[in-house]
Parts: C-alpha cells; sequence; structure tokens
C-alpha cells in the first residue's frame, strides 16, 4: 500500500462531509415546513487493509462512508392558526392522502387542509385526504379509508318536533281556577300560558301554547292550543301520560311527585301529549308532540326557566370545521351539525424506514413495515384542532453539525494538498 492510499482516504472524507453538508443544508432549507422531519447522517468507516509488519498483521483504514441518512420523527412544536381545517398530530401517528386517479396511499405529518370546487378534503398539493365517512344516522360506516368529501347539498331539509321539555315554575300563591270555565284567549281564566316553538315535518315553524289552571292546593291542570295555516284553533285538554291523575301534581315541597299517590317518592318529571296535529300545509299529518314538564310549584312568580324541542326548520351549510375527535362536521343555519367523516391515522413499527418522496410525503417501504391504521386516540395521536404542526429541526444544533462536518472537509482536504507535496517531493528526488 503506497502513499496514494492516504490520498484515497481524504477523498472518501471530502465525499462524505459534503453529503452531511447536503443533509444540513436541506434541514436548514426546511425550518418553516409544517410537519418536515429533520435527518442526521451516520458515517461508518470503510474496509480495512491487512498490513504485514514484524510485530505481526495490522489494519489500516481506508476511509469513511456514509452509512445512513435517519430520518427524525421527533415531536415538532405547536402553531395556533385561524382555520378550522388546521390539525395537528401530537404522537406517532401519520395522516392518509391519496391522489386523484391514484390507489397508492402516502403518508404526512403536515395537516393544513382545504377544501376543493368538488368539497375534497385535501392538502396544498392537491392530495385528498382519507378518512371513515359516516351514515346519514351519524354511524361510521364499515370499510376501508376513503375520500373525505362534504357534498354542496345547500339546504338541509326540516325535521318534525316529536318531543319537548319545558322547565317552569308555577307559582304556589296563585288562587285556585277551575278548568271548567277555561277560554284560550281570555287571560282571566287561567293561572298562567307560555308558547313554545314547533315544526312540521316541511320545516315550517309554529307555535303551541301551554295554559295552567290551578284546580286544588298542589293541583294544577294542562290545557293546550294551537292555530293552523288555514286559521283554524285548536284546543284541548292535555292528557298526563302514564297515570290517572288529574294533571300535575306536587308535594307540600313544591316538588312533583306520582297524582295517583301510589309512590309517595318524588319521581321522574311528567309527561304529556298533543295527538294527531294537522298543520293543513301539506306537512305530515297525524303529528303528535310529547311534552315533559319538569315542573316545580315553589313561591315565585311563574316563569319558563328553559325550553327544548327536537324540531328544526331547513338550513343552508354555513361552514365546515374539525373537532378534537378528528371528526369532520358540517354546521347549518338551523344549528344542526352534521357528522361527514372521521379523519384516520397511521403508525409504522419502523417510521424511519419511510421513503420520503418530497412533498412533505412518505410511502410505506419494506423496511418501514405495515401501516396500524385506527381513529386518533392514545396509540396513534391525538388531534389538536386549529394548529399546524412545525418543522422539528434546530437550528442551534444543525448550525453546531455545519461546523464540525466543515472542519472535517477541511481536515481531509488537508490531508490530499499534504500527499500531493510529498509525492511532488518523491519526484523531484530523480533531480
Amino acid at each position: 500500500m503506497g502513499i496514494s492510499s492516504a490520498l484515497y482516504s481524504g477523498v472518501s472524507g471530502i465525499s462524505t462531509n459534503s453529503q452531511a453538508l447536503t443533509v444540513i443544508g436541506n434541514n436548514l432549507a426546511n425550518t418553516n415546513t409544517l410537519g418536515f422531519k429533520g435527518a442526521r447522517t451516520v458515517f461508518s468507516d470503510l474496509l480495512s487493509s491487512t498490513i504485514n509488519g514484524s510485530g505481526g498483521k495490522s489494519q489500516v483504514g481506508r476511509g469513511v462512508g456514509v452509512s445512513k441518512v435517519d430520518n427524525l420523527f421527533t415531536q415538532g412544536t405547536f402553531e395556533s392558526t385561524e382555520s378550522p381545517l388546521d390539525v395537528a398530530i401530537e404522537g406517532p401517528g401519520f395522516f392518509l392522502l391519496s391522489e386523484p386517479g391514484d390507489d397508492s396511499v402516502y403518508y404526512s405529518k403536515g395537516g393544513a387542509f382545504r377544501f376543493d370546487e368538488n368539497g375534497y378534503l385535501m392538502n396544498p398539493e392537491g392530495y385528498r385526504v382519507q378518512g371513515k365517512l359516516y351514515d346519514e344516522n351519524g354511524v361510521l360506516e364499515p370499510g376501508d379509508p376513503t375520500d373525505i368529501m362534504v357534498s354542496s347539498r345547500g339546504l338541509i331539509g326540516g325535521n318534525a318536533t316529536t318531543e319537548a321539555t319545558l322547565t317552569t315554575n308555577l307559582d304556589s300563591t296563585e288562587p285556585i281556577m277551575p278548568i271548567a270555565g277555561f277560554v284560550f284567549d281570555d287571560p282571566t281564566t287561567y293561572n298562567y300560558s307560555s308558547s313554545t316553538q314547533v315544526f312540521d315535518s316541511l320545516g315550517n315553524e309554529h307555535l303551541i301554547t301551554s295554559y295552567f289552571n290551578k284546580i286544588a292546593n298542589n293541583e294544577w291542570r294542562w290545557s293546550y292550543s294551537y292555530t293552523d295555516d288555514t286559521g283554524a284553533v285548536t284546543t284541548g285538554l292535555g292528557a298526563i301520560l302514564g297515570d290517572g291523575g288529574p294533571g300535575l301534581t306536587f308535594n307540600t315541597d313544591g316538588i312533583m311527585v306520582d297524582p295517583d299517590g301510589a309512590t309517595p317518592d318524588v319521581i321522574e318529571p311528567t309527561t304529556g301529549t298533543i295527538p294527531g296535529i294537522d298543520w293543513l300545509n301539506g306537512s305530515e299529518p297525524g303529528q303528535a308532540i310529547t311534552i315533559t314538564f319538569d315542573t316545580t310549584q315553589f313561591n315565585s312568580e311563574s316563569a319558563v326557566i328553559s325550553q327544548e324541542q327536537n324540531g328544526y326548520g331547513a338550513g343552508e351549510m354555513t361552514g365546515v370545521n374539525i373537532d378534537d375527535e378528528g371528526t369532520v362536521i358540517a354546521s347549518f343555519s338551523n344549528g344542526e351539525q352534521i357528522k361527514v367523516a372521521h379523519l384516520v391515522l397511521s403508525t409504522f413499527t419502523n417510521p424511519r424506514g419511510l421513503e420520503s418522496i418530497g412533498k412533505n410525503l412518505y410511502k410505506e417501504t419494506d423496511n418501514s413495515g405495515g401501516p396500524r391504521t385506527g381513529l386518533p386516540g392514545v396509540e396513534l395521536g391525538k388531534i389538536f384542532t386549529n394548529s399546524l404542526e412545525q418543522s422539528n429541526v434546530d437550528m442551534g444544533a444543525e448550525f453546531v453539525r455545519m461546523i464540525t462536518v466543515q472542519r472535517g472537509f477541511q481536515a481531509n482536504s488537508k490531508i490530499i494538498t499534504t500527499v500531493d507535496e510529498l509525492l511532488g517531493d518523491l519526484i523531484n528526488l530523480k533531480r
């Protein structure tokens, strides 16, 4: 082995440190790339040569080479954003993406999502986000993840009211007012009234008014009225369900109890029904509404504390957002929210074995192992909305590496110049 071997060792050092500098440069270039994962260069010595000497066999190194360029999948910091479609993953999971017209699945940490003109949720490069879809009943459909799309359906239809809850207090000091003289449009014939907004099957709004007559101490009777679209008024004496009592019955503490007296303890709120409503406007006839009375009788002015009902009118889409569970939710002007899809995540046994293909995307390889895919959670990663994961590149650490690589390059260049001088001296011996 001659002196020229040292020359080639220097060349290998220059080449290897140049490649390390390329990795560092790529890291620094992507310090502001969303979800970018930095890399490091691992060096290894080359196969040594064996020489024989008076002391026996020895080995001499032949230079250095690049053993591996490792991707570092440490967690990046989060940036808070204003977009309801920006999401970040805390944990090992990756988003699943697919290119239109291609069945291949790609993986990414970047969560800056948006909708295209066709309603597909996609990343800035046009790859469609994959997830599990919900059916019309809000249940996740079985099967593999697919493109997430929010249909531009415009309006959603109304929903007829079938249940309502009235949380009220009836003044215990009110005078007794027999139900026999009740007239719905004469306030002097009842103690208290309140109106509740309800909806028919077409989403039209209507009012149902409840009237309360104190017929005896601790006993009240409920009546109702409503007006159909022809202007006709229907009135009725409310039927309290599940008992044969006169109506709403209270104990001496002002708490509603079983009107039959069969159960002396406090029971669940009492329910009543308004049967067979026909609004005469083309909506579904025979609408029945069950009303739950969560009512007290205290020495306080009669008042409605709250009203709830399960109907709603037609509404148009006002926006789409992703919640902390990873659910894509469409919101409508009538207050309804419809679950569209659920983001899915994948993890790998060896994420460093993934192949980077640019555009913040990775591909599965034999070295990475197959993906474990499922909904966000403790194992796969937690979703944070209105957030984006930043690059995990540490600029300070990269500059330190740059200095050491620079010194390594300079040292190896010195080897070449030194060997060159020695070769020059060797040639000059002939003179």
